[in-house]
């Protein structure tokens, strides 16, 4: 019987016990890779920490109690705390990252020898990922998920060590052909690139009697779902603006993030505070049925990869209204899934009243995201990994 390929995956992105949704989709992708036969999977999940008094903020105190060393959710997972500078000291952490992996990796590769290194987000990860491969001798694998490229690519500090982890690496992943595109326009060799979409559990975001679960909500007109992180890019704001242009129509807000006070103020000025709910960071098992339950997903970020949250919306049979940003066109490929819009209050009040006054079949919705799954993710990611590793 053939060994298993031994892959070391590098994540900044990971949950955690205080941020159980944090990257859960790293964590999904890596729980199906490990469940095979042959693959055996170690996760690295480095956890920023900044210098005093910074770590003394609440965010920073629950992660320094963070253990380790972990069985996470039957993922065996280590977390070496790094120096983090928060906001200005980016172009710092991929060698900050390999300075407090490194020992705990030479450690575990002397053990039982890795044969490859897997990054989960280009930046800072792929730059560590590329010291840290170096330093074992063996090859190197990045995933592009969206913000890494968008963000850090137009850092010229930081894009120099985009460029050269992406250079030396053995693939490279991308969520979307649209983000291919730009992973092209940044110098990234297109011989190199897979597109890699998201897996989805098609077993648990299905379709569900709408009228009945937005009766238990306690809605009785149109429902609006926007999932994802309350921060700028995100752009909820404008959901909630149009919310004042479409009567009796209610608001989910399934997200955290540093926006949510000026988005309550927001409400609040606009008269729409009651029609609008902040749910917080729901745990990743409930929003099936609150994504199914919604008449529209509206996620109009300024930029994306291919955002989970509009796969699974559309496999609850929950149209989109989306901007024009990652693989929105890669999904959307019929009015029955949606529409695709501006940026602008004007585009979702439009969009949105288009939809709900012809609502799509649920069923047709789901079938625009028949060929997601986490199988095709890991059959996928896994061959790659193999050719990478020199072991196909």
């Amino acid at each position: 019987m053939t060994e298993p390929l031994r892959i070391l995956t590098l994540s900044t992105l990971f949950p955690n016990a205080a941020a159980p949704n944090f990257g859960i989709f790293v964590e999904r992708q890596t729980a199906e890779l490990a469940r095979r036969p042959e693959a055996s999977v170690t996760v690295v999940n480095p956890v920023g920490i900044p210098p005093w008094p910074l770590n003394r903020l609440a965010q920073y105190r629950s992660l320094e109690k963070l253990p380790d060393h972990e069985m996470w959710r039957g993922l065996d997972v280590h977390r070496p705390c790094f120096r983090l500078i928060p906001r200005i000291g980016g172009r710092y952490n991929p060698g900050r990252i390999t300075k407090a992996v490194l020992p705990l990796v030479k450690k575990l590769h002397e053990k039982t020898p890795f044969d490859i290194v897997d990054a989960e987000f280009f930046y800072p990860d792929g730059p560590a990922a590329m010291r840290i491969a170096e330093a074992l001798g063996i090859p190197f694998t990045i995933k592009a998920r969206g913000a890494d490229i968008h963000h850090w690519g137009s850092d010229p500090k930081c894009r120099v060590q985009l460029l050269q982890a992406a250079e030396k690496a053995s693939a490279l992943l991308a969520v979307s052909g649209a983000l291919k595109q730009d992973m092209l326009a940044l110098g990234m060799a297109g011989g190199k690139i897979s597109v890699h979409y998201t897996g989805l559990d098609q077993d648990k975001f299905v379709p569900v009697d709408r009228v009945a679960a937005k009766r238990q909500l306690g809605v009785n007109g149109p429902l609006f779902i926007s999932t994802g992180a309350l921060i700028k890019r995100k752009s909820q704001d404008l959901v909630i603006r149009a919310l004042r242009h479409i009567p009796d129509a209610e608001l989910l807000l399934a997200g955290a993030g540093e926006e949510e006070q000026n988005y309550r103020a927001l409400a609040d000025q606009l008269g729409v505070t009651g029609r609008v709910r902040f749910l917080g960071s729901v745990p990743h098992e409930q929003l099936p049925q609150l994504t199914a339950a919604a008449d529209i997903a509206i996620l109009v970020s300024k930029s994306e990869g291919l955002a989970n949250a509009w796969v699974e919306a559309l496999a609850c049979g929950t149209p989109v209204i989306i901007s024009e940003a990652g693989g929105a066109r890669e999904l959307v490929t019929s009015p029955e899934s949606g529409r695709i819009v501006d940026q602008s209050v004007e585009a979702i009040v439009a969009a949105a009243r288009a939809v709900l006054a012809a609502p799509p079949a649920q069923d047709i919705v789901r079938s625009s995201v028949s060929r997601f799954s986490w199988q095709n993710n890991g059959d996928q990611l896994l061959e790659i990994l193999g050719q990478a590793a020199g072991r196909t």
